[in-house]
């Protein structure tokens, strides 16, 4: 395959895991994701159940069965500063990748 291809998705079961070096999993604090999503317009019940399964990590454990520990990375996401850090880390990441 060709690589160098980014998907942003928010499940783990479509893709097997061969298909993947790096899983990014962005967390945020609940109140923040509560602020962010309300002021998207985002629903009641659309808003409560992603706060579910950030309180409950949902999206990490589906990340961490069905991939490699040292693929999956754990990224908080709950300010413009983090976001950066997180660019920037990610960006690094793909400096030093050697298939």
């Amino acid at each position: 395959a060709a690589g160098g291809v980014v998907v942003d998705y928010h499940s783990c079961d479509l893709f097997p895991e061969r298909w993947f070096d790096l899983v990014v999993v962005l967390t945020c604090d609940n109140s923040e994701l509560f602020d962010r999503l309300k002021a998207r317009g985002y629903s009641e019940k659309k808003i409560s159940k992603n706060v579910e399964c950030e309180i409950f990590q949902t999206l990490v454990e589906e990340a961490r069965d069905a991939y490699a520990e040292d693929v999956v990375r754990v990224c908080a996401s709950n300010s413009i500063e983090d976001m950066e850090a997180n660019e920037h880390s990610i960006v690094e990441w793909i400096a030093q990748y050697k298939p």
